[in-house]
C-alpha cells in the first residue's frame, strides 16, 4: 500500500511538473491572427503561412483568417504564399501571451510571375466555382446556374428559364443546395420554368461557391448526384452596386462597422420575365413578378466568438391569360400546323421565407457552432384553361404558290385543363459542428490533421392538396372513345384528387477526418474519410453511408495532382418522391443508393506564356433500389415505387485559362450514358411471347455535353469586351404521358444556343483619365459604371423543352413541341461603389 502511495505521489508530481512545462511554454508565445483578402476585398483561402525556416506553419480557411503561435521575444519574418498571387511578407516581435492582428493583402501574379506551389489542405472532390465577372454572363436566367454550367464538371443544363441543372445522369431533385450551412430547396409545385422565378441564391451576395459533381465529403449530406456549397460574404469595407436591364433590377449594400465588429450584407432582387415570355409560340397577358430581399448579419464580440444570421424573403408571382398559339413541326415530308386559341387563365405563387442563426466559438485549434434555421414555402397553383385547336398539314413544296401554308385540316378538338392545387411545408433543423485542426504534428511535422463532425434534428410538417384534371374532346369526341356504348359518359384524364399531411423527423450525424503528409520521396498526400448516417421516422429506415477521398500531388511535377474518391451515397425521399403518377402518397418508400467511383486529375501549365488548368475525370456509379420518373418541362413526378436498378458511367473533362490576356475563358465536354432496368416491365414479342424489356434511358441519358465561355477585349478598344457563351447537348428520351417508362422511346431535338454579350466599361478602378471625376463629391465613391448589349439566343434557335399531345377520334397522338426563347436583345446597366 505504501508503494502504490509513492507510485500515485510520483505520477501526480510528474503530471504537475509536465503542466507546469506546458504552461510556461504556453506563456513563452504569442499570436499573430487576421484575414487574408485579394484586392477586391475577397478572402484567400488555404494561403501557406509560415516562417522562413517552415517549423511553423498554417493555413487559411474558406474565410481567409488565419492563427499562428510564434515563440515571443524573437524577430519573425513572416512568408505567406498561395496559387496564382505574388508572395506577401512581414516582420512581427511578439510579447509573452501578447495577440496580434495582423490583416495581409494579396496581389494576383502578373502572367510572367505564374509558378504552381504545393496546394494546401484542399477538398479533392471539390471545384472552386469563381463569381468574377458574373454580372457579365450573358444570360437571360438565373446566374448562379450559368456559372456552375460554366466552370463546373459533368452539368447539364438546357433550359434558360429555369435554375434547375442535372449532374451526370441525375436529375433536379438529387441535387444538393447549401447556403451558409443552411439546405435550401426548389419549388414542389412549379410544372414550368417560367413559373420558378428567382433562385434562393444571390449572387450579389456571394463569397465562396464549392461545387461537387460526385464522391463528395461526409460533411454534406445525402444527395446522389452533386452538392453546391455556397458562402456568403462577410464584408470588411463598405461596397454597393445596383443594376438596371430590361428584365429587372437588383440593389446591394455591404459594410463592416462598429471597428469591423459588426458586418452586414443586405441585398434586393427585381425580376419580371414578360420581355422573355413575349416571344414564346402562346400568345398572351403575362405578369410575371418575382422579387425577394435577404441580409445577413455578423457580429464579433471577441476574436473567437461570432453570432450571425441569414433572412430571406421571396415573393414569386406568375399569371398568364393566353389567347392562342401557332406552332410548326415535324419534317419536310410531313409538315404539321397546330393552331389554338384560348379562354381561361393562370395563377401561381410561390411565397417562401427562411431564418438561420449561428453561434460559432473558435479557441485556438478547435471550432464549435450551434446553429437553427427555418424554412417556410407556401406554394399555389390554379388554372382553368380551354384551348380550341386545329391541326393541319402544311404545303412543303417550295415551287408550290401555297408553300408554307395549311392546305388540308386533318384534326380538331377541345381540351380544358384544370387546377387547384396548394402546398404549405414548414422545414425546421437544429444541430451543432466541430472542428479541431492541427497544421503540424508534435510527432510528424509533415503530417497536419483535421477532425470534423456535426449532428443534427430535422422536423417536416408538409400540408398538401392535389386537385387537377384534364379533359380531351377531338371531332366532337370525348376521349378516350370507346363506340357508341360510351356516349353519355364522360372520362377525365390524369385525374389527381388527394390531400395530405406529413409530420417527419430526421437525425443525421457525421464524422470525417482529414489528413495532408509529406512523404519521404516528396510527394504530397492527402487523404479525407468519414461516413454519415441518417434516420428518418417516416419510413423507419436507417442509412450509413461511408465516404474516402484521396490525392497526390508527385514531387516529379508540381503541376499534377491525382485524386480518387468513393463511397455510399443515399437520397431520402422528400415530399415529391412520395407521390406517384396519379398524385397518391406512399410512406413506404425508401432511399434510393449510389455508389460512387471517381478519378480525376488536374494539370496546371502554361500556353502562350500564360496560365491553363486541365482538369478530368473519369466516373462510374451503380444505382439501386431506384423509384422511376418522368420528366415534363421542369416537373417531375415519380412512380413512389424503390422498383428499379441502374447505372451511370462516364467522362468529362475541362480546360480554362487565359486564351485572352487577362481573361479567364472555360471550355467543358461531357460524355454520358445512364441506363435503368424497372422491374415488371415486359413487352409482348410478334410471335405471342412476353419478354422482359432490360435496361432502357433514363430520362436524363443525354450523350454528349458541350459548353464554352468565351471573352476577348476588341481590337483597340480595352474598354470593351466580348462575351460568348456556347451550349450543345444531344438528344434526351421522352414518351407520351401516362404510360410506362419503357414507352418513352422517342428522342427530342439538341439543344444548340448561343448567347453574346458586349460590355462597355465607362468608368474603372484602372483608368487614370477618370481622375477628375473621382475629385467630385460623388464620383470620389463610384468604383465602376458599365454597359452590356446582349443577345440571347443569337442564332433563333427553336430548341424544344416539352410536348403538348394531342390526339384524333382514331386515337393517333401527336407531339407538338414546346419552344425556349427566341432571338432577343437586352440591355444591362451596371454601378459599383465603394
Amino acid at each position: 500500500m505504501h508503494k502504490l502511495s509513492i507510485q500515485v505521489r510520483f505520477i501526480c508530481l510528474f503530471l504537475l511538473a509536465l503542466f507546469a512545462h506546458f504552461s510556461a511554454q504556453a506563456q513563452q508565445k504569442g499570436v499573430v491572427y487576421g484575414v487574408v483578402q485579394d484586392s477586391l476585398g475577397a478572402p484567400v483561402p488555404y494561403a501557406l503561412i509560415s516562417d522562413t525556416s517552415r517549423k511553423f506553419l498554417v493555413e487559411t480557411d474558406q474565410q481567409g483568417r488565419y492563427r499562428l503561435e510564434l515563440p515571443a521575444n524573437q524577430a519573425w519574418l513572416i512568408s505567406v504564399r498561395v496559387l496564382n498571387y505574388k508572395e506577401a511578407k512581414f516582420q512581427v516581435t511578439l510579447k509573452p501571451g501578447q495577440r496580434l492582428q495582423r490583416d495581409i493583402l494579396m496581389r494576383q501574379n502578373q502572367l510572367e510571375d505564374f509558378t504552381i506551389i504545393e496546394r494546401g489542405n484542399q477538398d479533392l472532390s471539390v471545384i472552386e466555382i469563381s463569381t468574377e465577372g458574373y454580372q457579365q454572363l450573358p444570360v437571360p436566367g438565373d446566374a448562379i446556374t450559368a456559372l456552375i454550367r460554366a466552370e463546373g464538371i459533368g452539368v447539364a443544363a438546357g433550359n434558360e428559364l429555369s435554375s434547375g441543372y442535372s449532374v451526370r445522369g441525375g436529375n433536379f431533385d438529387e441535387n444538393l443546395t447549401y447556403v451558409n450551412g443552411m439546405e435550401i430547396y426548389r419549388p414542389f409545385l412549379a410544372r414550368a420554368g417560367q413559373q420558378e422565378g428567382l433562385s434562393f441564391i444571390n449572387p450579389d451576395m456571394v463569397e465562396s461557391i464549392e461545387f461537387s459533381a460526385g464522391g463528395f465529403e461526409a460533411r454534406f449530406g445525402d444527395k446522389m448526384s452533386s452538392v453546391l456549397n455556397v458562402r456568403y460574404r462577410k464584408p470588411s469595407q463598405f461596397r454597393a452596386n445596383a443594376s438596371l436591364s430590361f428584365l429587372g433590377g437588383t440593389a446591394h449594400i455591404e459594410d463592416a462597422i462598429f471597428k469591423n465588429r459588426l458586418k452586414y450584407n443586405i441585398a434586393y432582387r427585381y425580376k419580371s420575365n414578360n420581355y422573355l415570355l413575349s416571344g414564346l409560340d402562346t400568345r398572351g397577358d403575362y405578369q410575371p413578378v418575382f422579387q425577394d430581399v435577404q441580409a445577413y448579419v455578423a457580429y464579433d464580440p471577441h476574436e473567437d466568438w461570432e453570432f450571425s444570421f441569414l433572412g430571406s424573403f421571396s415573393d414569386n408571382n406568375f399569371i398568364q391569360i393566353p389567347q392562342d398559339r401557332e406552332t410548326q413541326f415535324g419534317h419536310v415530308q410531313e409538315a404539321k400546323q397546330l393552331r389554338v386559341f384560348f379562354d381561361g387563365q393562370e395563377l401561381t405563387r410561390f411565397q417562401v421565407a427562411s431564418g438561420a442563426g449561428a453561434v460559432t466559438w473558435s479557441p485556438g485549434d478547435w471550432e464549435h457552432k450551434v446553429y437553427a434555421n427555418v424554412y417556410r414555402t407556401v406554394e399555389t397553383e390554379e388554372f382553368d384553361v380551354q384551348g380550341q385547336y386545329f391541326l393541319g398539314e402544311v404545303e412543303s413544296d417550295l415551287a408550290d404558290p401555297n408553300f408554307g401554308e395549311v392546305v388540308n385540316t386533318t384534326g380538331f378538338g377541345t381540351f380544358l385543363n384544370h387546377a387547384r392545387n396548394r402546398m404549405d411545408g414548414v422545414v425546421a433543423a437544429f444541430g451543432y459542428q466541430g472542428q479541431w485542426e492541427r497544421p503540424q504534428l508534435l510527432f510528424n511535422p509533415r503530417t497536419d490533421i483535421q477532425f470534423q463532425w456535426g449532428a443534427e434534428y430535422k422536423r417536416e410538417q408538409i400540408n398538401d392538396r392535389l386537385k387537377e384534371w384534364g379533359l380531351l374532346d377531338s371531332s366532337g369526341y370525348l376521349l378516350p372513345y370507346e363506340g357508341p356504348a360510351d356516349l353519355g359518359t364522360m372520362e377525365l384524364e390524369e385525374v389527381r384528387n388527394s390531400t395530405a399531411a406529413l409530420n417527419s423527423q430526421r437525425v443525421q450525424a457525421f464524422f470525417q477526418s482529414r489528413f495532408q503528409w509529406k512523404s519521404a520521396e516528396g510527394h504530397r498526400w492527402y487523404l479525407n474519410a468519414g461516413g454519415r448516417a441518417h434516420y428518418w421516422d417516416l419510413n423507419q429506415q436507417l442509412l450509413l453511408s461511408p465516404r474516402v477521398q484521396m490525392g497526390v500531388q508527385p514531387f516529379w511535377n508540381r503541376r499534377f495532382s491525382f485524386r480518387i474518391a468513393s463511397g455510399i451515397y443515399y437520397q431520402a425521399p422528400f415530399y415529391r418522391e412520395l407521390r406517384d403518377f396519379q398524385g397518391n402518397l406512399n410512406t413506404n418508400v425508401k432511399a434510393q443508393q449510389a455508389i460512387h467511383v471517381v478519378a480525376g486529375m488536374d494539370y496546371d501549365f502554361k500556353w502562350w506564356n500564360r496560365p491553363f488548368r486541365l482538369t478530368a475525370e473519369a466516373y462510374y456509379k451503380q444505382l439501386n433500389d431506384l423509384n422511376p420518373y418522368k420528366i415534363d418541362n421542369v416537373r417531375i413526378r415519380y412512380e413512389a415505387n424503390n422498383n428499379a436498378r441502374g447505372y451511370a458511367a462516364g467522362f468529362d473533362v475541362k480546360l480554362n485559362g487565359q486564351f485572352i490576356p487577362g481573361l479567364e475563358s472555360y471550355v467543358t465536354l461531357g460524355i454520358l450514358q445512364t441506363m435503368e432496368d424497372i422491374d415488371g416491365d415486359t413487352q409482348t414479342l410478334p410471335d405471342g411471347s412476353v419478354t422482359e424489356i432490360g435496361f432502357i434511358p433514363r430520362p436524363t441519358d443525354q450523350r454528349l455535353n458541350l459548353g464554352l465561355f468565351f471573352q476577348d477585349n476588341l481590337p483597340n478598344l480595352e474598354q470593351c469586351r466580348v462575351h460568348l457563351s456556347l451550349l450543345f447537348g444531344t438528344q434526351l428520351p421522352f414518351g407520351p404521358p401516362g404510360t410506362q417508362r419503357a414507352a418513352d422511346t422517342l428522342r427530342s431535338p439538341m439543344y444548340r444556343r448561343v448567347d453574346i454579350g458586349f460590355s462597355y466599361v465607362f468608368i474603372s478602378p484602372n483608368k487614370k483619365e477618370e481622375a477628375l471625376w473621382r475629385k467630385g463629391k460623388v464620383g470620389k465613391h463610384i468604383k465602376s459604371f458599365w454597359a452590356s448589349l446582349e443577345f440571347f439566343n443569337l442564332l433563333d434557335i427553336n430548341n424544344t423543352i416539352s410536348y403538348l399531345w394531342i390526339r384524333d377520334v382514331s386515337g393517333r397522338r401527336y407531339a407538338v413541341p414546346n419552344y425556349l426563347t427566341p432571338r432577343l436583345i437586352n440591355l444591362k446597366l451596371v454601378l459599383e461603389l465603394n
